[in-house]
């Protein structure tokens, strides 16, 4: 089996979201469920990264 297009973008997001939380990659990637489509694996449940809205100077948007 090899991962689907979709698995290996939740595996790269999974990997900046651990980056950007300074936090452990192995509990997201652990909680995957995999689904087989089309002879690859797919990701049922890719991880979800929220941005602020924030400016240059890192104050919020008011345009937003």
């Amino acid at each position: 089996m090899k991962l689907s297009n979709q698995a290996m973008g939740a595996v790269m997001m999974a990997l900046q979201k651990s980056i950007m939380d300074q936090s452990d990659i192995v509990p997201v990637l652990a909680g995957f469920d995999f689904i087989e489509a089309k002879g690859e694996l797919v990701v049922e449940n890719p991880p979800v990264i929220h941005f602020d809205n924030l400016g240059e100077e890192g104050e919020a948007d008011k345009n937003a």
